[in-house]
């Protein structure tokens, strides 16, 4: 049943994987209740789903009626942000709207959504789906006590965060953001070359994925940085040495950064897209 026009906490704008994650870690931290939070969506039912498993609220995306939210979280695709109704613009009248579309600034946000109390925006990751992810905020002017705290305990629910200037963002994206694909991407590799050695897929994927997460809990909890950690396993002449060196021989850093800049580059490019 969509929701009546009667105050939400926070409505999100869009019901994907990240505004599901998003929703579920609010509904997790108890710092909300099913009915303070709202959803809509596209017509794919993917809010309809996410409404019915969550016991959220569901709104029309194309409702031409006002509603009252405190804060709205735009989690729809950058490309969608165009089509969104003239009811959500104008209920977005006074209240704290957080995006996080990738690539698109605060001056398109604050064009688009004239009449905001204030605007942030957010380059959260995937891991926010199980409470370990990284984000980043930057608003528009600076934060009421209130709004930070609505910032923050979304945030926190899903990991860490730290505030950032808006000229930040699209380096952060290329980081923390799209970060999450680069480490799959090598436990792809890690996988095929594993079966490369004769071991069964199975066997392969467990040595691969069982690898990358314990090497990530040890840097978690260890009081070394990341280099100390590689020396400590890299033995001088031995085995791990000579993987390392074929890493370095093939341009391993240059190969990161390149990405990387690709990455903060499309950022740029989709910010400047109408």
């Amino acid at each position: 049943m969509p929701a009546s026009n009667t105050e939400i906490k926070i409505t999100f704008i869009g019901a994907g994987r990240m505004a599901s994650a998003m929703i579920r870690s609010l509904l997790r931290s108890g710092k909300y209740t099913a009915a303070d939070i709202a959803c809509c969506s596209a017509k794919d039912g993917t809010a309809e789903a996410l409404a019915a498993e969550t016991g959220i609220k569901l709104i029309d995306l194309d409702t031409t009626a006002r509603f009252e939210s405190n804060a709205i979280i735009l989690a729809c695709k950058p490309q969608q942000l165009n089509t969104v109704s003239e009811g959500i613009v104008k209920s977005s009248t006074s209240s704290l709207l957080v995006s996080i579309l990738a690539g698109t600034p605060l001056v398109k946000l604050n064009a688009k959504f004239p009449d905001t109390r204030n605007v942030v925006r957010v380059m959260p990751n995937t891991p926010g789906s199980v409470g370990a992810g990284m984000s980043a905020y930057a608003p528009d002017k600076e934060l009421s006590d209130s709004d930070r705290e609505t910032v923050e305990v979304l945030l926190a629910s899903m990991g860490a965060f730290i505030q950032v200037k808006e000229s930040e963002i699209d380096g952060i994206t290329a980081i923390s953001g799209s970060g999450p694909a680069y480490l799959f991407l090598f436990v792809e590799a890690m996988y095929e070359a594993a079966v490369k050695q004769g071991f069964s897929s199975e066997i392969a994927m467990l040595l691969a994925k069982q690898t990358v997460i314990g090497s990530s809990k040890l840097l978690e909890q260890s009081e070394f940085d990341p280099a100390e950690l590689r020396r400590q396993v890299t033995s001088p002449g031995g085995t791990t040495q000579a993987a390392i060196e074929s890493f370095q021989s093939n341009g391993f850093s240059d190969v990161v950064a390149k990405a990387v800049q690709a990455c903060h580059d499309r950022s740029v490019e989709l910010g400047k897209l109408d």
